[in-house]
């Protein structure tokens, strides 16, 4: 969920009422096995109602992503997914045949959570080298 406009804090969930009445201008959801249609469908529906600009929906189990796009104010489906740049975000998105890929306005490619923590340990190891203590 992306939300700007309010300040940055955890929160247990999202409650607009409680955040000036501002919508998350753009909502991703990826199903689980769990996830049933009714339940889904209650979510886009209020999203919709509540004036959500973008709306994805991945299902990583099945490889299939599904975006909604805010027009005539009401969500409407994004008919061409595959290579979606996101009009609020400048994010571009990629199915490919392993996973969904998505891509920063720069154009280089979101690192994976796996990916983060590899890099954050690297980066941690390489100060901790460097530090003047470890060069006695």
């Amino acid at each position: 969920m992306v939300v700007l406009g309010r300040p940055k804090g955890d929160r247990g969930s999202y409650r607009q009422w409680q955040e000036d009445n501002i919508a998350p201008q753009v909502v991703f959801e990826i199903l689980s096995p769990g996830n049933r249609f009714g339940e889904m469908f209650r979510k886009l529906s209020f999203y919709d109602r509540f004036g959500v600009e973008e709306y994805y929906l991945y299902d990583p189990g099945k490889l299939e992503l599904t975006g909604l796009l805010r027009s005539a104010g009401k969500l409407e489906l994004i008919e061409e997914i595959q290579g979606w740049v996101s009009p609020r975000l400048q994010i571009r998105l990629e199915l490919t045949a392993e996973t969904l890929q998505i891509y920063r306005p720069d154009g280089q490619l979101f690192l994976s959570y796996v990916e983060l923590g590899q890099q954050l340990e690297q980066e941690r190891s390489l100060r901790d080298k460097n530090r003047p203590e470890s060069r006695r």
